[in-house]
């Protein structure tokens, strides 16, 4: 069970920044087509760095002290405000994307191309209520800002035709009660996905250099605001070389990657029973496949998968007659099939308020939940991921020996795979871990557990690190870094400077955040609620 939060302050005002970015900013805001929960930060953040929201309005006049309004888009505005109170008001009408950019830029932005052309909606709406029988040519919308993408204003000219097309769908969603256009989940996981595995294929091959290009892409191609329908709306970006651009073109053109699809074709049966010479691509297909397989045997990585293949195993009987593997390879092994079952959510929960209660009667007040998948609210786990702190900052020091001897007496835990402790010393940012097997009580069947003990200070980094899910921790991390700070799982910490003005490391100045939603709002990234984040 995730630790109650704390609750929100009363006012707002005992953060506000008088003479922050917003300052003189008093803004009437359209709820239509956002998530409430999102639309409340954004409330929250403008109010903190100086500016002021009217909840109310008074249609029937000009808009006293009113001098911004926000809205999705031109057809939300108009569900609200008429064209004839909009046409009298003389302050700045802008999406809501103005202000995601001036929060993600850190100042106060033009307003000028954010502006909703709302007059362009209502001849159109006017138009169609009328029975105009002509083509209706869409309204004009603000363009969208792919600065965070590194794209020029000549590359945005080139592939902005697409992207308005794409955008009209999605906002059309948004005003229906869906996702808002601040970054929106995947919308091309159908590419994202595959690369992924294909970045998988290539470091269980030692390939690095093309391992690696597919994992440049990918944080690319997650931040686009629209569906990939064609390669050209791609061909200007960033990190898309020829070679990506075809494969990309290849999927959405046919739904599969040829590629990937041979390097999956099973080929284990006609290679084991040919006894002619195979072609060398099945060879290689057959290869992928083996150094994957042994890759999923926990602490045999990439490079050691392939190493195990060249000696000339192929099966994982094999490696079970390989004397060079460690104890705790040997252990994944020899539980390999009780790994890779699923662990149900029932089971999951049961098991959380069992560490809670056997933690709480060796030190009172412990904080111990349970992260990965299944705060995240979904049916099964394939681990448990426990993440443990204690409230004063101090007694959470020793407590992992403790917390693993006791399990082991009641037989929860069951083998060990990695025991280190940090907290004693101070080394290793004071973070204790321990990794190993165990089963849920009455069973023999074991499953993978991580118990994590983080100092207070740093627990929110843990929590949100080992909750993910991975397309939100790489986006946090790219947006960290663009934003001068190196953020892992032990903290927020600012960036050092190397030659040229680029991040050389991490410094020891760590920024204070007490919760995960001190993060997102250090970062300017809108908070989501752990349920949220299987993006």
């Amino acid at each position: 069970m995730a630790p109650k939060r704390k609750p929100a302050r009363g006012a707002a005002a005992e953060e506000r920044d008088p003479d922050g970015m917003f300052r003189g900013v008093s803004a009437f805001i359209v709820p239509q087509g956002v998530q409430g929960r999102r639309l409340e930060v954004w409330k929250q953040r403008l109010v903190q760095m100086g500016g002021r929201v009217v909840e109310k309005l008074d249609k029937g006049s000009a808009a006293a002290g009113v001098n911004h309004v926000l809205a999705m888009d031109a057809k939300a505005l108009l569900r609200v405000l008429d064209a004839a109170w909009l046409h009298r008001f003389r302050g700045s009408v802008v999406s809501f994307e103005w202000l995601e950019e001036c929060l993600k830029s850190g100042e106060r932005l033009p307003e000028r191309k954010f502006t909703i052309n709302h007059e362009e909606e209502f001849k159109l709406k006017k138009a169609a209520g009328n029975g105009g029988s002509g083509a209706s040519q869409p309204a004009k919308r603000s363009k969208i800002s792919l600065r965070i993408l590194g794209i020029s204003r000549e590359q945005v000219t080139r592939i902005g035709r697409s992207i308005q097309m794409q955008m009209r769908i999605k906002v059309q969603e948004a005003s229906s009660g869906g996702p808002s256009i601040y970054a929106p989940a995947d919308l091309n996981r159908n590419i994202t996905k595959i690369f992924g595995r294909l970045i998988d294929i290539y470091r269980a091959l030692g390939d690095d250099r093309r391992s690696f290009s597919y994992y440049k892409a990918i944080p690319v191609i997650e931040k686009l605001p629209f569906k990939i329908e064609s390669a050209e709306q791609v061909k200007d970006l960033p990190t898309i070389g020829k070679s990506l651009k075809d494969h990309i073109n290849e999927i959405v053109t046919t739904g599969k990657l040829s590629k990937l699809e041979h390097f999956e074709n099973d080929e284990k049966s006609t290679l084991l029973q040919s006894v002619k010479p195979l072609p060398i691509s099945t060879q290689f297909s057959f290869k992928v496949r083996t150094i994957s397989l042994f890759g999923e045997v926990w602490g045999v990585g990439p490079a050691t998968a392939l190493k195990l293949y060249e000696k000339g195993h192929r099966t994982l009987d094999d490696l079970r007659k390989d004397e060079s593997l460690t104890n705790a390879q040997r252990i994944g092994l020899k539980y390999f099939d009780d790994i890779r079952q699923r662990i149900p959510r029932h089971e999951v929960s049961e098991m959380e308020k069992f560490l809670q209660d056997v933690g709480k009667d060796i030190l009172p007040g412990v904080i111990i939940v349970c992260g990965g998948s299944y705060r995240r609210g979904k049916a099964s786990c394939g681990d448990m991921d426990i993440v443990i702190t204690h409230p004063d900052g101090e007694s959470h020091v020793g407590f992992l020996p403790k917390f693993v001897q006791r399990l082991k007496e009641i037989n929860f835990l069951r083998e060990d795979l990695i025991f280190s402790i940090h907290s004693v010393d101070g080394t290793d940012s004071g973070v204790d871990t321990y990794f190993g097997l165990c089963a849920y009580p009455g069973r023999e069947l074991r499953h993978r557990i991580d118990l994590k003990v983080y100092p207070r200070n740093r627990y929110a980094c843990g929590l949100l690190a080992w909750t993910g899910n991975d397309v939100l921790n790489r986006r946090l991390r790219l947006l960290a870094d663009s934003k001068g700070y190196v953020l892992d799982d032990t903290g927020l910490y600012l960036a050092t400077r190397g030659s040229g003005g680029k991040h050389a490391g991490r410094s020891d100045a760590i920024v204070n955040c007490h919760t995960e939603k001190d993060v997102f709002d250090t970062l300017g990234f809108p908070w989501l609620e752990p349920h949220e984040r299987n993006l």
